[in-house]
Formats: C-alpha cells, structure tokens, sequence
C-alpha cells in the first residue's frame, strides 16, 4: 500500500507537467505569431517611408500563412498597439471574447520600439483586413459584411497611392464576404466606381483586380453579355500579376466559349493553365481543366490522356474523361448515359450548356467513322448505328457532315445510300501549313508575354554608372596619361 501511493503522486505531478508545457508551447506559439505580424508592419510602414510597394507585395504576398497565424488573442494585441484611437472600438466588437481570460492580467512587457509608436493609416488598414479574414474564416458572415463596408468607407475616405496594393486585396475579400452570402449584386456598383476611380489614379493592381471582381459578379448570375461588354470597353494592365492575369484569362475564356467562338476560349484558357500557380490554386486549375477539355471537344480535338492522370485531376475529370470516350469512338448511347447520370454535377460546375452542344460533335465523329469502315452504306443503317428516329434524319446530317468537310462521299437519293470517295492525301494540302504556323505564331506570343513579365530591381540601372567626382578622376587621369605619351614620344624623336 505504501509503495503504490508515491507513485500516484509522480504520476500527477507529470501530469501537471505535461499540461504546464502543453500551455507554455501554445503561448510561446502566440508570441512568435506576433512577432511575425509585428515585422510585417514594420515592412508597411517601410513601404511608406521609402515609397516603394515591393515592401507590402511581400506582406500581401504571405497573406494566407498569416490569417493561419491569428487568433482573437493576437487580434485584440494588434488593435491596441497598432491602430488609429478611432478604430480600436470598432474592430474590438469584430473579434469575439478572449480564448485566455486570464490573459489580461498577465503584465506583457513593451518594446522599445513600441513606446512612442504613431499609428498610420495603412497598418491600420491592414490590421483592418486581418480582422475581416478572421470573420471569414470564423463562418461569421453577417459580421464579415459589417466589417468590410467599415473597411471599404475607409479606404475611399482616404486618398493615398502607397494604399493601393492593399486596398486591391481589401477589395477582392469585401467582394468574398459578400458571395459567402449570395449578396454579389449589391456590390455592383461600387466594383464599378471603384474600377473608373483606379483607372484614373493609373492603378494597375486595383485596376486588374477590381476588373476581375467585376467579371466574377456578371458570369455568377450568367450574364455574360454584359461581360463581354466590361471586356471590350476596359483593358487589362499589362504589368497585372500572375496570378490576376491567370483569373482574367479563365474568365476570358468562359465568355468566349459560351460565344462559341471555341479556338479563342481555348488559347485563353491554355494560357491561364500557364500562368496559374504551378504548387497551389488546385481548385482553380481543377475548374480550368474542366472547362479546357469542353472546348477541346467542342473543337473536334481529343484531350491528351495525361490529364485525366494528374493526381490533383484524376477525380473531378472523371466524368469528362466518359464523355471524351464517347466523343472518340462517337458512342450516342454511352454520351447519353453520361449526361444523365453526372447531370447535376454538370449544372453545378457550369458546364452543362457546353456539353449539351456536343451531341452534334458525338454524331459527326460518328459519321466518320462509318464513312472509314464503309466505302457503300444505306441511310438507315447509318440511322440505326446514330440512334436517329429514320433515315431522312441521317441524310439530313451526312448531307451537312459532306458540307462541312467532316467527310469526303456523296450520296444517292434515289436508292437511299452513301458512297464514300478515297481518302486524300492530307499532305497534298495546306493544312500542315496552317498548322505549323499555328504552333509558331503560339510560341511567339508565349516569348513575348515572358519578355514583359519579366521584372527588375527599382533603379538598377544605375548601379554601374559612375558619379561625377569619379568621372573627373577618370578624365584627369587620360590627361596625364595622354602627357606621358606625348613626352615619351618627343624623348624618342
């Protein structure tokens, strides 16, 4: 009995140890969180003192790592240390009751650098969208879209370029926010003050966001008319990021294949795909993927298999690849089984509009492949092997198929059959002509796009030119060198 009580004891005393160094770690885990934070302010105010945006496109850069980072603790910490007196009320009633209660009473020690701090409009602006990504985060909507309109009316009220890259990624969550409840039109037009205020300030972040902003609001309630329109009358910055120009292009993309104009959505989107992030944004090259192998059947192509393969693609475009099998071996049955069983995942990710239209593409392959394997076939066999109601039906669409160039025969009415003719030599022709030029012209507008992408260090040209105490020494060092020739020059005559 006596020996078994110590050990009780040492058992709760490890316990306790445990549960003292489980509290420590998440602590000290706070703190580093803050510290991190804290240097990233000091890079904003950097930005503003310097006058150069690289600063805070670093910090908005690791955004998503730091909204990971913070908590209500770390939250209320940055509000009372760091913003404006006006707005600590404010964002104090966004961010919900201390997780440590005892907390406060804990004496926390102040920096040096901490005790005569002026706060200034863009940390407080960007404490302002940490709050908002806590609400965001937190699934607080309703309080998320009082803190953005809070936000937003304080970015307009004030009128500072070194705001602009902030107020880009203020904007672009504002517009979230407001999805998250199915709200989008009534931000219309405030995207589109917006988007007239920044193309006249020569923004080009806000510009290239806010018009991205504005393109996502039209294509969710499917009015791509006026889409077109935004597109046509607005251009995109050429300097815009990567990631701007990889949303633009897919938006691009969507509008003209709904246009049917599907070789221009095609290149768009294959040039979204390119500048999409290449580790990250699965979700987006998931959605552009999908839409690409639309277009690519749409176009009469057959997409590459590897897609299908990837990892991160395998799953979401397995109902795509059913419906390329179908299209390749031109199986009316198999395509029909396919839209009704995926129906509604069609619906939801947008694309049943684009696959209805590929019936007609399921028909003509087809008729290809009937017109390969048959040099004589009647029109009512053709209409039993295309599922199609009777023969007038079949004659309908091989007369089309023989227009449109799908294949080369002619058909006899009187007797009710189609005579295939021999297959041309596809080199005799000019269409590896166009399609090498198609691959070149493509390579030179990738080339071209790299060259303009490409970005340099602020004044690095200068950095080799030599200042003028340095220029005068040069000279007056050619003069004396000049003099000691002439002089060797006479001591030799």
């Amino acid at each position: 009995m006596t020996t078994e009580k110590p050990a009780d004891v040492e058992m709760k005393e490890d316990e306790n140890k445990e549960n003292v160094i489980v509290e420590k770690t998440q602590e000290e885990k706070d703190a580093l969180s803050f510290d991190d934070i804290k240097e990233q302010i000091f890079q904003v105010e950097k930005t503003v003192s310097s006058k150069e945006n690289r600063y805070l496109l670093r910090v908005l850069r690791s955004l998503n790592s730091t909204r990971k980072k913070c908590n209500a603790n770390i939250l209320r910490r940055l509000v009372n240390l760091f913003c404006l007196p006006t707005s600590k009320a404010d964002l104090n009633e966004y961010i919900e009751k201390r997780e440590d209660p005892d907390s406060s009473d804990k004496p926390r020690p102040k920096s040096t650098k901490l005790a005569n701090y002026t706060p200034i409009p863009e940390v407080d602006i960007f404490i302002h969208l940490l709050v908002l990504l806590h609400c965001l985060d937190a699934k607080n909507h309703e309080k998320a879209i009082n803190c953005a309109n809070s936000l937003t009316s304080k970015i307009v009220s004030y009128n500072r370029r070194t705001l602009d890259p902030l107020a880009a990624a203020c904007f672009f969550h504002y517009s979230r926010s407001y999805e998250a409840l199915d709200r989008l039109s009534e931000i219309r037009g405030f995207l589109l003050g917006r988007l007239r205020n920044s193309t006249l300030h020569h923004d080009e972040e806000g510009q290239a966001t806010i018009l991205n902003l504005l393109l996502r609001n039209y294509l969710h309630y499917n009015l791509y008319d006026q889409a077109d329109k935004i597109v046509s009358k607005s251009t995109f910055p050429e300097s815009a990021s990567n990631n701007e120009w990889a949303r633009f292009l897919y938006y691009l993309g969507l509008i003209k294949a709904i246009q049917l104009d599907y070789s221009e959505a095609d290149k768009h989107l294959m040039n979204a795909i390119r500048k999409a992030p290449q580790s990250t944004a699965i979700g987006f090259k998931q959605h552009v993927h999908r839409l690409s192998v639309v277009v690519q059947l749409l176009l009469g192509e057959i997409p590459d298999i590897k897609i299908f393969r990837e990892s991160i693609l395998k799953k979401t475009l397995a109902p795509y690849f059913q419906l390329t099998q179908a299209v390749r071996t031109g199986d009316l049955k198999l395509f029909n089984s396919v839209i009704e069983e995926f129906r509604d995942k069609f619906h939801a990710e947008k694309t049943y509009t684009l696959i209805i239209r590929l019936r007609h593409n399921v028909i003509k392959t087809g008729v290809r492949m009937i017109s390969l394997s048959y040099s004589r076939i009647s029109l009512s066999d053709i209409a039993k092997k295309l599922l199609l109601d009777s023969a007038e039906d079949a004659e309908f669409i091989v007369s089309k198929a023989i227009r449109d160039g799908v294949i080369e025969a002619t058909i006899n009415h009187a007797e009710g059959y189609v005579q295939s003719k021999e297959n041309i030599d596809v080199y005799s022709t000019t269409e590896p002509q166009s399609a090498f030029h198609q691959r070149i012209s493509f390579c030179l507008d990738i080339y071209n796009q790299s060259v303009k992408a490409m970005r340099y260090p602020p004044k690095a040209y200068n950095k080799n030119l030599e200042t003028l105490e340095e220029q005068r020494e040069r000279e007056k060092q050619d003069l004396e060198y000049a003099k000691e020739i002439a002089d060797e020059d006479d001591d030799f005559l």
